[in-house]
């Protein structure tokens, strides 16, 4: 071995060891923390309901999701969220979701609340059966970008396939819905004309799943012996990012699989462009073994690239307190390329609780589908989360609203 093949290794390992410590002094840069908020709840029957600035919610319908932009032709900042029409006669949330809900906008001049309705955009008609195209039913996680001067609203969707479906077992109304979710964009040049109806929409999905493995009760199954993909099944909670060094955008979303019982999973698909065509992985990413034959799984992640520290972030609700070795919350993790994710030593983001102004913890039932809002910088200033404060499931109420918490970097 000559001594310029050994030199030229030394100072490869050399780069790799100050990239990788480049990158940790980076994570230890960008910490943050919650702020207060201001919210006031009042309560009604068994639920409470928010009253303030800091808190989205509509009377007589459950919010949910919920993802903000500052649009360059006026300032102002819009908030795509979804809804669902709530009441006694209506479907309980675990349901609603699923057979109604739809896509609205409201509007506000800052980005820590304040935020007024404008209307819905998308699947206006609800619960009303509709099986015109493949997003006619329900309409659910509205996730905004803007590339390019223009704007992608990324969603998940349904349609019941009814009768001429090719089930395996038996499946009702609500699990062919669930079966048959989607991803789609709608596109458009300017807030203004998207309430005006002028957006393009895919014809087709975006993203429809590779593979349909499920031991019974599927809905158009794929054929004895076929290896599961990480779009399996499904296509929901859709997040995009544009990676600057590969000039790639990154599509993640989450499917299902059964091994042997039902688990969430998280793949990516990669595109030259933000409207498609995009290209599904294999990898599975948010994944982590456990060391008990078992696996962690992230769910609702929001991903954005930090161009100063050369990485993908991931802020994500943490179900069991697995990933931060705690109580429930939302966590965080990085990757350098965006498919290989790695757990900080502290990847707690935020606890499942609400700081009040008077300093007052509030701890919540829900606090989901996490969405940020970035500085110039790239750092996250507000978070926005869908949020209940009792258990939502069962209910008709439409107690659930949208939070904006402040985030506060850490010194």
């Amino acid at each position: 071995m000559n001594d310029l093949f050994v030199m030229n290794m030394k100072r490869k390992i050399l780069f790799v060891c100050l990239s990788f410590l480049a990158l940790l002094q980076g994570w230890a840069q960008h910490t943050w923390q919650a702020g207060p908020v201001n919210l006031e709840l009042i309560q009604r029957g068994n639920s409470e309901f928010p009253s303030s600035f800091s808190a989205f919610s509509l009377k007589n319908r459950f919010i949910w999701c919920g993802s903000a932009i500052q649009a360059e032709e006026d300032g102002k900042y819009y908030l795509f969220y979804s809804a669902m029409k709530s009441g006694p006669k209506y479907p309980r949330f675990i349901d609603a979701w699923l057979l109604g809900s739809m896509i609205g906008v409201a509007v506000s001049y800052s980005p820590y609340g304040g935020y007024k309705d404008i209307g819905i955009v998308y699947n206006k008609d609800g619960y009303r059966p509709d099986s015109c195209s493949w997003d006619a039913q329900s309409v659910h996680n509205p996730h905004i970008k803007r590339y390019n001067g223009k704007y992608y609203l990324y969603y998940c969707a349904t349609v019941d396939p009814g009768g001429n479906a090719h089930v395996k077992g038996k499946l009702s109304r609500r699990d062919r819905l669930q079966q048959n979710q989607k991803l789609g964009v709608l596109c458009f040049n300017s807030i203004k004309e998207l309430l005006e109806g002028k957006f393009s929409c895919n014809e087709q999905p975006l993203l429809a799943p590779r593979t349909r493995v499920k031991p019974d009760n599927v809905l158009e199954p794929s054929p004895e012996g076929t290896v599961t993909k990480p779009d399996n099944l499904i296509l929901v909670n859709p997040a995009v990012v544009y990676h600057p060094l590969k000039k790639k955008y990154y599509l993640y979303f989450k499917g299902n699989v059964y091994d042997p019982t039902w688990r969430g999973v998280h793949g990516v698909a990669i595109a030259d462009a933000p409207e498609g065509p995009f290209i599904v992985q294999d990898d599975y990413v948010f994944e982590f073994e456990t060391g008990d034959n078992q696996k962690l799984n992230a769910e609702d992640p929001f991903v954005w690239y930090h161009r100063k520290d050369n990485c993908f972030y991931a802020v994500f609700k943490d179900f069991t307190g697995g990933f931060t070795k705690g109580e429930p919350g939302l966590a965080i993790m990085y990757a350098e390329d965006g498919i290989h994710w790695k757990l900080p030593e502290h990847s707690l983001f935020m606890n499942k609780e609400i700081i009040l102004k008077n300093g007052e913890r509030l701890e919540v039932d829900r606090l989901e589908r996490p969405q940020l809002l970035l500085d110039e910088n790239d750092e996250p200033i507000v978070l926005y989360s869908a949020c209940s404060i009792t258990p939502l499931n069962m209910k008709q109420d439409g107690s659930s609203f949208n939070i904006q918490i402040p985030i506060l970097r850490n010194k």
